[in-house]
């Protein structure tokens, strides 16, 4: 089978999926009816498990079910979408712009603090929703007030942001990921030129100091000045952010002209489909240390939705379909955490053994599932 059959086979699977398994189920048992919002996680007898909710994980689902209206669900997608923007705005936003960390299940506040990665997946999750609610003209307002918001407050002398305020230690680069995932979201929301200098500075960060020279990995954790931190964190290298950062970095490649960019993304899924593969199980592991060398063995279900992403879009931008193989490979890798007694949920963590941890679907892990199978059908739709 060609690269093109392989890659139109597998996207045709995930999709069907989406469509008739996990989005009706995430609706259905995934949403709280009663107290709002969605839940944490579902069990794998497809049943919904109460917790404290997250503020990273309620525009998770805004995203999921605005993607859903753009892969064609016939389902009631914009009545979860929503769903989900009412509770999210009432209960996480504070009076300050930024949004709250936790809530209980009734939207009772749990914990007051700004974490930079929550931030950026309200961003993220407003973009999206802007985007398949061009009516909603709130939507902008708000994510430009927190962007004001963490350029006053949370602004890195030098460039990017701190993790809080009086400073934490280590900086994160992840954090900064998903604030660039959420500026090229704006700008193709058509969003003000304010996104546009977020998306460059953040780019140019990754290129001079997130990403080791030597190796062309990009590291986790630094100290206060953007240097690799200290001992053991300052080594490590996570094969789904390579793939992650470098769907990113080509995407902004294609908006900059900038090819060196372009060179440092292909490289990065070298490494995550390389090193950062297991053959044996055939999935992307969690991490590596700056020489390659395996340090953390379990296997995360978002890592394989990054290595579609990546393989997909580099085939886009090269025209080299050998990344069609690479995006193949990574679908392969995601369908085994599909295999569960209720279509529509899903496995996280596989052991070294092979075996699967036994646990609730999390439903964090919905938007990068939902994320590649869009963009996976986007290059694949282009392709036809």
């Amino acid at each position: 089978m060609t690269a093109s059959a392989r890659i139109v086979r597998l996207r045709d699977q995930l999709k069907a999926w989406a469509l008739n398994d996990a989005f009706p189920l995430w609706w259905t048992v995934g949403a709280d009816r009663e107290k709002g919002g969605f839940f944490e996680k579902v069990a794998l007898d497809g049943t919904p498990v109460e917790a404290p909710r997250r503020a990273r994980v309620q525009p998770r689902q805004i995203y999921s079910y605005a993607a859903a209206g753009a892969l064609g669900w016939e389902g009631p997608w914009r009545e979860a979408l929503a769903h989900g923007l009412e509770f999210y705005l009432a209960r996480y936003r504070r009076a300050d712009g930024f949004f709250r960390t936790l809530v209980a299940s009734d939207g009772s506040p749990l914990d007051d603090k700004v974490d930079l990665y929550d931030q950026a997946f309200g961003l993220f999750g407003l973009a999206m929703a802007s985007q398949a609610l061009p009516e909603r003209e709130d939507l902008p307002r708000i994510a430009v007030e927190l962007r004001g918001a963490l350029q006053a407050t949370l602004k890195h002398p030098v460039a990017g942001f701190e993790e809080s305020v009086p400073r934490t230690l280590p900086l994160l680069s992840n954090p900064h990921m998903h604030l660039f995932e959420a500026s090229l979201a704006w700008i193709e929301a058509g969003g003000d030129a304010g996104w546009r200098a977020m998306a460059d500075e953040i780019a140019e960060l990754a290129l001079a100091k997130f990403i080791d020279p030597a190796s062309g990995g990009l590291r986790e954790y630094y100290d206060g000045d953007w240097n690799a931190a200290p001992g053991v964190a300052g080594r490590i290298v996570e094969p789904g952010h390579q793939f992650e950062w470098a769907w990113l970095l080509l995407r902004w490649s294609q908006l900059s002209g900038r090819a060196d960019a372009r060179a440092a993304a292909l490289r990065m899924i070298e490494i995550g489909k390389g090193p950062g593969v297991d053959p044996a199980r055939g999935v992307a592991i969690f991490a590596l240390l700056d020489d390659m060398s395996v340090h953390d063995d379990v296997a995360r279900l978002w890592a394989q939705t990054e290595w579609i992403k990546a393989g997909v879009l580099a085939a886009q931008v090269t025209g080299d379909d050998a990344w069609l193989e690479v995006a193949a490979d990574g679908a392969e890798a995601l369908l085994k955490y599909f295999d569960v007694a209720v279509p529509g949920l899903w496995r996280d963590k596989l052991q070294a053994d092979g075996t699967f941890v036994d646990e609730p679907a999390p439903a964090s892990s919905f938007y990068h599932i939902v994320c590649a199978i869009l963009e996976l059908d986007r290059v694949v739709s282009a392709r036809s």
